[in-house]
């Protein structure tokens, strides 16, 4: 299984999902159910210092419309938002050191353990896009679609029967939705907070050594800040996220985040 989960971790790259994402990304009833769920259950996604976003005007058409679920039109093109999102979920996977979280705390090597340091990652993501106003909302639903397509596509690799996938996904969007609103209260609180919600979660209510929950404390603290750092049309357009380490040699450092390539250069 360990041998498995390594190879499903650099299966599915970039390079193989951008040729079939017009075919991901057409609007489908389900997508929609996802994204009012995931307007509901984001609101307290923002940090007690993060800048509140501006809410852009819009027409009376354009708010009838997003009442039944579409999105109205955008300050940005809706095509490059979504491939900023594909490539904001592919640094959740393809940018995070999953070994080092195995490692660090002490975390089974399974299908499992990557589902849960990936949605911690998707989580950070969101919060940072749900400041970015309506363009940000809808990125967030973006990538939530692409993370479900991912999650899909590797059961099928691994062979798991259709109907047990079907099954599992239902359980795993339920937990996701719970994740979300834990870490979102945790964020908000205090460190006691946030390390009860990464212990339920995170952890699965099984972690016994206290370093481990300080770990993740800190990471999250400091990985939020940094996104915060970064500007919001950049992330808009390019999707483009790098994560700090999970133990730095110094803790106060702060990193530079690299210039943007925007996604319509070079097409």
């Amino acid at each position: 299984m360990a041998l498995l989960v390594r190879v499903l971790r650099n299966r599915i790259s970039i390079s193989q999902w951008v040729p079939v994402c017009s075919r991901l990304l057409l609007v489908s009833h389900t997508q929609g159910q996802w994204g009012r769920a995931l307007s509901g259950t984001s609101q307290l996604s923002s940090t007690k210092d993060s800048p509140q976003p501006v809410e852009e005007k819009v027409g009376a058409f354009t708010k009838i419309i997003e009442a039944m679920g579409f999105t109205g039109p955008l300050k940005y093109s809706k095509w490059k938002i979504k491939i900023a999102a594909l490539r904001m979920y592919t640094s959740c996977v393809e940018k995070t050191d999953f070994e080092e979280f195995f490692r660090r705390c002490q975390m089974p090597d399974t299908f499992n353990s990557w589902f849960l340091i990936t949605l911690l990652h998707v989580w950070m993501c969101l919060v940072r896009m749900k400041q970015e106003g309506r363009s940000g909302k809808y990125m967030c639903r973006i990538i939530v679609h692409f993370m479900w397509e991912d999650v899909e596509q590797r059961g099928r690799i691994m062979g798991v029967n259709s109907y047990i996938l079907k099954k599992n996904m239902m359980l795993m969007t339920n937990n996701f939705y719970v994740a979300i609103l834990g870490y979102d209260e945790g964020v908000l609180s205090d460190d006691r907070g946030l390390a009860a919600a990464l212990w339920r979660t995170f952890f699965n209510q099984k972690c016994e050594d206290p370093r481990q929950l300080e770990l993740l404390v800190e990471y999250v603290r400091k990985q939020i800040q940094y996104l915060d750092s970064m500007n919001g049309e950049d992330l808009l357009l390019t999707g483009e996220v790098s994560w700090r380490p999970l133990v730095e040699k110094n803790p106060q450092s702060i990193l530079k985040p690299h210039s943007p390539t925007y996604n319509d250069e070079g097409l």
